[in-house]
């Protein structure tokens, strides 16, 4: 790998090219008023060539032979445009704008000239759902809460802003999710810089792969992968937000991209930052106050303990559309956070109070793009980060509290302190977690001609751990125990596209190897009666290898059918493998991976657009049987209330369900989104199969969108959002049998919660305001037993945007 990563290195200098003579076309393609419009089709009609303008109506078709050439441009509802250009030696980098009319005349059907760039994306035979972010950027919304709107993804989170998450595609979750940010696992980069923490206004959309990953992405994603694609296009532009909302909660974020026309040379730089006391008020069996005698009295209080911080910038200089490349940046990437811990895994009745943890990172990045790398249809893709991150675990408060904020009392009614000397039970730590870090993603792809294509993915990730803790004695910070993890995954991939386009097929491999050693020196006496250092070392390296298949076939230009299979494979995290006491989790060398054959199969109807009505409709079955499932321990008793959690192998599972999804849209003003989930998923369990409990297995959202226009001003736009979530009830525990006295306890109800928003774009969309109120009706909301998240709350942004200058 690294003498690959070399090579490619320094082909980036060598400034190879085609002999033929080539220029480039590019524009903007603006509506009658004068607004930019996204995602209409751009056609060379003798090249055949074509491409879909970006979201601020941007496009560059570059490689076009010198001669003359008619371009089209095309867009649902428009009337078509077309205009005559020649490309010369004085003429080779030409400008060419559109303006596009609106259609008069009432059709009962309009024929769709191309495919946006998520349809294409959508109709390649994977379960995936490509969301776009332009609207939400615009408001106070988070990533996860646009991503717990997709269909079969649920978002379970430990709180408000900034307590830990985990992302469930199809009833998988935690690790057997893959997070990615441009290809790049998210892991590299720490707590300190998570979906929360990139505003929606960075991304341009999100990928969402359910169950089987293509091998461009090339990682042990086992039940789906997520994939953040952020913006790369290299038109000068800037944007920055502010909001302000409940629980004193203050986000702020800034991004910008300078790019000088006659060298290329680019300067791109982004920052962040989120706080929020995360003072909600929670209620609950676990939310008591103890008096006198013990006695316990139920309580509404508000969380005391559980403030977030978080900052974070990226800055990146090279070079950007020019000959020896399409991308070549070089960055920094630096972020560091503060989290207050109000309990354990699950509210207990005797809270935190002075345990937090503190997280930071720099990493160096390198990106390297290119098209038609020095032949025709080679592209060449490398990623790589490299760098330091650490995380601090402060716990030396011996002092207990209760739920009011105030000194906890034992039945005498006198003030104690925990006899351990700290909050979490183990003694007080001021632990300190060293990483290094690194990350090296390369792909190369090469396309024979416009049916056949082939990629070659390689990921490497490492992460060399060192533990200490200030408060242990100075021999035992002398020898500190090291935690090493490598992993490397290989995929190969083919792809056709036959029959005119409307076969697609994808079929790929992949190689899975990762290495693990774990040292803790020790003194042992030797038979001589002295003592020496001795290492105990606990290592593994597992290889295992991976195939799969995805396949879409177009019935007609409205009819698509999908199918996929993948024998998948997750190896176990550094967090399972080796624990984290800020995640109050345990060590557990012996984890095996899990394994799981998954299938999906579904069709796609649409886009149908009958007059002003377009609507799209989709369906997909899917199949999960897994092995050696990696989760909590199968709780059948009450040891719900402990503080630590460890990983095991929960046996085998499967899991069968369906997603369905509706969008419907009306004159551009009106839209509705519903999504429905259900799906079944079972492990053995002492020779039982079981319902995996602490899992909601049925699950509905819906978003509803209207806007307004010329509201107050002239060319100014206002929005009317709703979105609801529907969660059904599940229980923490597995069945009791016939017994079912107090299983209530255990059980999260069923949900509804309900959010409503408006933003208000002034003329030339310029400036936005937004406003939200989340939870509207401020119902109790859980993800996970007894732990609540936030009631109702309010904000309010602005959005200030130039999309080129």
């Amino acid at each position: 790998m690294k003498g690959l990563f070399t090579v490619i290195f320094l082909l980036i200098f060598w400034n190879a090219h085609g002999l033929e003579a080539t220029g480039t076309i590019s524009g903007t393609i603006y509506d009658a008023s004068g607004k930019p419009m996204p995602y209409a089709t751009v056609l060379i009609k003798k090249l055949n060539i074509g491409i879909s303008s970006d979201d601020n109506g941007v496009y560059s078709i570059d490689k076009v032979p010198f001669g003359e050439h008619t371009v089209l441009v095309n867009f649902i509802g428009y009337n078509t445009v077309t205009k005559t250009i020649r490309l010369n030696n004085k003429n080779f980098d030409t400008k060419l704008n559109f303006v596009l009319e609106e259609k008069t005349e009432s059709l009962n059907e309009i024929n769709v000239i191309g495919k946006t760039e998520e349809t294409e994306i959508e109709t390649q035979g994977f379960a995936v759902n490509v969301i776009k972010t332009k609207e939400a950027s615009l408001r106070n919304i988070q990533t996860n809460e646009l991503l717990n709107t997709t269909v079969g993804v649920k978002i379970r989170q430990n709180g408000g802003l900034g307590s830990e998450v985990r992302y469930s595609l199809n009833g998988l979750s935690g690790n057997s999710v893959r997070i990615f940010i441009d290809g790049i696992p998210i892991s590299i980069y720490g707590s300190s810089f998570n979906l929360n923490s990139i505003p929606p206004s960075m991304i341009k959309n999100i990928e969402v792969y359910k169950g089987v990953v293509p091998g461009h992405l090339a990682d042990d994603a086992l039940g789906g992968a997520i994939n953040i694609v952020l913006h790369k296009s290299a038109q000068s532009n800037f944007n920055a937000s502010a909001s302000y909302g409940s629980f004193n909660t203050f986000q702020t974020s800034v991004n910008g991209l300078y790019r000088y026309k006659e060298s290329g040379f680019t300067v791109k730089a982004s920052a962040f930052h989120n706080y929020s006391d995360n003072d909600y008020k929670v209620s609950g069996r676990s939310v008591v106050v103890t008096g006198l005698g013990g006695v316990q009295t139920p309580v509404t209080a508000r969380r005391f303990n559980d403030a977030y911080r978080s900052t974070g910038g990226m800055a990146q200089i090279g070079f950007t559309d020019v000959k020896w490349a399409d991308q070549f940046l070089i960055g920094l990437t630096g972020s560091d956070d503060y989290k207050e811990v109000q309990h354990g895994a699950f509210m207990t009745i005797i809270p935190y109070k002075g345990r937090f943890l503190e997280s930071e990172a720099l990493l160096s990045t390198l990106t390297y793009q290119k098209r038609d790398f020095l032949i025709d249809g080679l592209d060449v893709n490398v990623n790589g980060t490299y760098g330091k991150r650490n995380r601090i675990v402060n716990d030396t408060v011996a002092a207990a509290y209760s739920w009011n904020g105030q000194r906890a009392i034992d039945f005498r009614g006198n003030e104690y302190n925990y006899s351990w000397g700290s909050q979490q039970e183990g003694g007080p730590t001021l632990t300190k977690i060293d990483r290094n870090v690194a990350s090296i993603r390369t792909g190369l792809s090469y396309a024979i001609n416009k049916h056949h294509k082939f990629l070659v993915n390689h990921v490497y990730s490492g992460v060399d751990r060192e533990d200490s803790d200030a408060l242990r004695s100075v021999l035992e910070n002398t020898f500190k125990g090291t935690r090493d993890l490598n992993k490397n995954i290989y995929s190969l991939t083919y792809e056709l596209s036959a029959l005119d386009d409307r076969l697609k097929a994808s079929l790929f491999g992949k190689y899975y190897q990762q290495e693990t050693i774990s040292i803790d020196p020790t003194i042992e006496k030797g038979a001589d009666g002295k003592s020496k250092i001795v290492d105990e070392t606990v290592s593994s390296n597992k290889k295992h290898d991976g195939y799969g298949f995805a396949l879409s076939y177009a019935l007609n230009s409205k009819i698509t059918l999908l199918t996929s299979a993948e024998k998948a494979v997750r190896l176990p995290s550094e967090t399972e493998v080796f624990g984290d006491d800020g995640d109050n989790v345990i060590a557990n060398s012996s984890i095996n991976p899990e394994q799981s054959r998954n299938y999906n199969v579904g069709f796609r109807l649409g886009t149908f657009a009958i007059r002003k009505h377009n609507f799209v409709v989709s369906t997909n079955l899917f199949a999960r049987n897994i092995k050696d499932r990696i989760g909590l321990p199968i709780e059948t008793s009450l040891n719900v209330d402990d503080e630590l959690i460890l990983y095991v192998n929960q046996g085998t599972a499967t899991s069968k369900g369906i997603d369905t999804q509706l969008n419907y849209s009306y004159n551009k003003n009106f839209g509705l989104n519903f999504n429905v989930s259900r799906f079944d998923l079972k492990v053995i369990n002492r020779g039982i199969e079981i319902d995996v409990p602490n899992t909601p297995f049925f699950t509905m959202n819906g978003s509803l969108r209207y806007s307004f226009k010329d509201l107050i001003q002239k060319n100014s736009r206002l929005n009317l959002f709703y979105t609801m979530y529907f969660t059904d009830d599940f229980s923490y525990i597995t069945s009791q049998g016939t017994n079912t006295v107090g299983n209530d306890f255990f059980n999260v109800p069923q949900q509804l919660a309900q959010d409503f928003g408006l933003s208000y774009a002034f003329p030339k969309n310029r400036v936005v305001a937004s406003f939200d109120i989340k939870n509207i009706f401020d119902k109790p909301v859980y993800d996970n037993l007894s732990v609540q998240k936030p009631g109702r709350a309010f904000y309010l942004k602005l959005n200030y945007s130039i999309n080129k200058f």
